[in-house]
C-alpha cells in the first residue's frame, strides 16, 4: 500500500448536486437519525484513516453552541492542487460528491461510510463547516457556508480558498460543523446516541483511542468526558454484551483470519440463555439483517464443532445428528469483516449480499476454529459446547416426538380467536393495522373507536410470558403468545414467513403506567427474540396515548408529554381542569379515536433496530435475571422526582 497520499489520489465521480433538495437520498431522514448520520460520516473518515494504519486517536467534541468537532491524528486531507479541478484537495473533498481517496486500494485497504459522500454531504447540510489540516509541518484552514434562504440556498460554498496559517508539529484533520436548522427537525446531538456508537467503533477497531467530550454537560465546572479504547477488540465486545448474563466459560472463543478477499475477526461466548445472539459488521457498518458473511460463519461453526466433537469422542456415530441451532443455543457471537466492493441489500440495506464472501468466511472460520480447539487449554469449552448442543437437541427432539411444537403451531394456526381478535374488513395487508391492547376495558373502547375497514383489535386477557427466560416450546404454551402469532399469520421460528403478515402496522397500545410499560417491554422482547424481521422491516409500532386532558368548557387540549403541558395550559387559559390518564379504559371511544387511533392525529413510535448490540444489552438488562443490573439501569434513567398530582385539578 502506497504511503503517498496527494490530490491525484482523489477520484471524482460527480459534482455536489441536489443534496439539500433531497437530503433523504443521502442521509435517510432529516430526523435525529439523519442528524447523527452527518457526524458518523465525518467520524468514519477518521476511522478509515486510522484503521488503515495512519494515526491512533480520534477526538469528538459536542460544542456548547450545538456544533460538533471531529479531530484525528492521521495524515491530513491533501492540500495540494487537484489536477482535474484546479483547486485544493480540501475543497474537492468538501464540495464534490463521491470525491475521496477510497475508490482505489492504494490509499485505503477497506473503508466504511458512504465512500466519499460523507464529507461533502455534511458540508451541504450544515450552516457552516470549518476545516483545519495539519500536514507536512504546516497548518491549513478553510471555511464553508450555506448562504441564502428558502429554495435559493447555496450549500457548502467556500468562503475563501485554502490558506496556510503557519507551522505546526501536529498532524491530522480537524473538522467542526453546525448542522443546518433549516434542514433538520432538531439539531441537538444526543450524548447517549453518540456515546454508544463511538464505543461500538472502538470495540470494532482494536487499540483505537476515541475521546468524547460534551461541552454542554458540566460536572464541577468540567465538561463530560469519556475515553473508549479496547485492546481486546471483539473479545472485549463480547464480554461487554454478556456482562449482565451468566457466562459458562471465562475466555471467549476468538480468532482472526485474512485472505485476499476479506479480513475476519470473530469472538463468541456461551451463556445460560436459550437464544442465540449474533451481531455482524462489514467495514464497521452494522449488518442487522445478516448476510453471506453470517451464513458462512454459522456453517463453519456447525461443521467445525461436529468434526471436533467426533474427533474428541464427544459425539458418537450412532447419536442423532446435531444441527446448527443446537450448537448456537446460548451463544453470543460478534463477527466483523473488512472487504472491498461491498454490496448491501435487504429492506434497510443492512444485509451483505456478496456471494463470494460466504465460502471465504466459511473456509477461513472453519480452519481457525479447528486451530483454536486444537489447543489443550480450550478442550473444556469444546466439551461445554457439545454438552449444551446435545441438551438443546434433546429438547428439540422431545418436542418434535411429542409433537408439542407441532400441536402448538397447529393450534396457533387454527385457534379460535373469537372474543379476542376483532378483525378488519380490509383485504390489503399493507393498509391494515393491528392494535394489541391489554384488558377487556381497553379492548372494548378500542373496538368501538376503530375504523373497522382497516383497523383490527387484539385484546390480551393476561400478561404474555417473558420470552427472555424461556425456550420456544414454553413460549408457545402461553395462550397470549399463541393468540398474537395466530393473528399475525406469519408463523414463528423456522416457519416464520413475513410475506404472510396480515397487518403491516402492528401497534402495541398499552396504558401509560407501570403495568402498561411492563406489558410493552414483554411484547417487544418477544418480537425481538422470535420475530425480529417485523422490527427490521419497520412493522412494529408503539401507540402513544395522551398523558393529560386539559379542558375548559368546550376547549380541550390533549397532552402527550410533561414538556407539552405548560403550553397546553396557556392555550386553554384560566379556569382549566387537568385530568391525568392512568389507563386507556378511562377514555370513551370518541376520545380514544381522536387521540390515539385516528391516523391523521395520532402519534406512533416505530420500533427500530439501528443498533442491535445495544438493543441486546438493553433487553438483557431489563428482562433478564440480573436484578442488580436492572436496578442500576432504572436508577440511572428513571425520574423518581416526577410529581403525580394531576388526577383531577381545578385552576381558578
Amino acid at each position: 500500500m502506497s504511503k503517498e497520499y496527494d490530490s491525484k489520489d482523489i477520484v471524482i465521480l460527480e459534482g455536489l448536486d441536489a443534496v439539500r433538495m433531497r437530503p433523504g437520498m443521502y442521509i435517510g431522514t432529516t430526523g435525529p437519525k439523519g442528524l447523527h448520520h452527518l457526524l458518523w460520516e465525518i467520524v468514519d473518515n477518521s476511522v478509515d484513516e486510522i484503521a488503515n494504519g495512519f494515526g491512533d486517536t480520534i477526538k469528538v467534541t459536542l460544542e456548547e453552541d450545538g456544533s460538533a468537532q471531529v479531530e484525528d491524528n492521521g495524515r491530513g486531507i491533501p492540500v495540494d492542487i487537484h489536477p482535474q479541478k484546479k483547486v485544493s484537495g480540501v475543497e474537492v473533498v468538501f464540495t464534490q460528491l463521491h470525491a475521496g481517496g477510497k475508490f482505489e486500494s492504494d490509499n485505503y485497504n477497506f473503508s466504511g461510510g458512504l465512500h466519499g459522500v460523507g464529507a461533502s454531504v455534511a458540508n451541504a447540510l450544515s450552516r457552516w463547516l470549518n476545516v483545519s489540516v495539519f500536514r507536512d509541518g504546516y497548518e491549513y484552514e478553510m471555511q464553508f457556508e450555506s448562504k441564502g434562504s428558502g429554495k435559493n440556498i447555496k450549500s457548502g460554498v467556500p468562503v475563501a480558498p485554502l490558506k496556510k496559517v503557519g507551522k505546526t508539529d501536529r498532524r491530522g484533520t480537524l473538522i467542526r460543523f453546525m448542522p443546518d436548522d433549516r434542514v433538520f427537525e432538531d439539531v441537538r446531538f444526543d450524548l447517549e446516541t453518540v456515546s454508544k456508537r463511538l464505543r461500538e467503533i472502538a470495540f470494532l477497531n482494536k487499540g483505537i483511542r476515541i475521546e468524547l467530550i460534551d461541552e454542554r454537560r458540566l460536572t464541577n465546572g468540567e465538561p463530560f468526558k469519556q475515553v473508549f479504547k479496547y485492546d481486546g477488540g471483539l473479545l472485549d465486545f463480547v464480554k461487554f454484551l454478556n456482562e449482565n448474563k451468566t457466562v459458562e466459560h471465562g475466555n471467549p472463543i476468538y480468532f482472526e483470519a485474512k485472505s485476499d478477499l476479506v479480513q475476519i475477526e470473530c469472538a463468541m461466548q456461551y451463556t445460560n440463555n436459550y437464544t442465540e445472539n449474533t451481531f455482524s459488521y462489514v467495514n464497521n457498518i452494522p449488518t442487522s439483517e445478516g448476510g453471506t458473511h453470517e451464513t458462512g460463519l454459522k456453517n463453519a461453526i456447525t461443521h467445525a464443532f461436529t468434526d471436533l466433537g467426533k474427533k474428541a469422542g464427544l459425539i458418537k456415530d450412532k447419536e442423532p445428528a446435531l444441527i446448527g441451532e443446537d450448537f448456537r443455543e446460548g451463544l453470543t457471537i460478534v463477527l466483523a469483516i473488512k472487504m472491498r466492493n461491498v454490496q448491501f441489500e435487504g429492506q434497510t440495506k443492512t444485509k451483505l449480499g456478496n456471494t463470494e464472501i460466504k465460502p471465504e468466511v466459511e473456509s477461513l472460520s472453519y480452519q481457525k476454529l479447528m486451530e483454536f480447539f486444537d489447543k489443550g487449554a480450550n478442550k473444556q469449552i469444546l466439551e461445554l459446547a457439545i454438552s449444551k448442543a446435545k441438551q438443546a437437541a434433546k429438547v428439540r427432539e422431545a418436542a418434535r416426538k411429542a409433537k408439542e411444537i407441532t400441536r402448538a403451531k397447529n393450534s396457533i394456526e387454527n385457534s379460535n380467536l373469537i372474543g379476542k381478535l376483532s378483525s378488519c374488513t380490509g383485504k390489503k395487508a399493507e393498509q391494515n393495522e393491528l392494535f394489541i391492547v391489554e384488558g377487556e376495558s381497553a379492548g372494548g373502547s378500542a373496538k368501538q373507536a376503530r375504523d373497522r375497514s382497516f383497523q383490527a383489535i387484539l385484546a390480551l386477557r393476561g400478561k404474555p410470558l417473558n420470552a427472555e427466560k424461556k425456550r420456544l416450546a414454553q413460549i408457545l404454551a402461553n395462550e397470549e403468545i399463541r393468540t398474537i402469532i395466530s393473528a399475525l399469520g406469519t408463523g414463528i421460528g423456522e416457519d416464520f414467513n413475513l410475506s404472510n403478515l396480515k397487518y403491516h402496522k402492528v401497534i402495541i397500545l398499552s396504558d401509560a403506567d407501570q403495568d402498561g410499560a411492563h406489558i410493552r417491554a414483554i411484547l417487544i422482547t418477544f418480537f425481538f427474540r422470535y420475530m425480529k424481521e417485523l422490527i427490521l422491516n419497520g412493522h412494529l409500532y408503539i401507540g402513544l396515548p395522551p398523558l393529560y386532558k386539559v379542558a375548559k368548557r368546550d376547549v380541550v387540549e390533549y397532552v402527550y408529554s410533561d414538556a407539552e403541558l405548560p403550553e397546553a395550559i396557556e392555550k386553554v387559559g384560566k379556569g382549566y381542569t387537568i385530568q391525568r390518564y392512568k389507563g386507556l379504559g378511562e377514555m370513551n371511544p370518541e376520545q380514544l379515536w381522536d387521540t390515539t387511533m385516528d391516523p391523521s392525529k395520532r402519534s406512533l413510535m416505530r420500533v427500530t433496530l439501528d443498533d442491535a448490540a445495544n438493543a441486546e444489552l438493553l433487553v438483557t438488562t431489563l428482562m433478564g435475571d440480573n436484578i442488580d443490573a436492572r436496578k442500576a439501569y432504572i436508577s440511572e434513567h428513571a425520574n423518581f422526582n416526577r410529581e403525580e398530582n394531576f388526577a383531577l385539578k381545578q385552576n381558578n
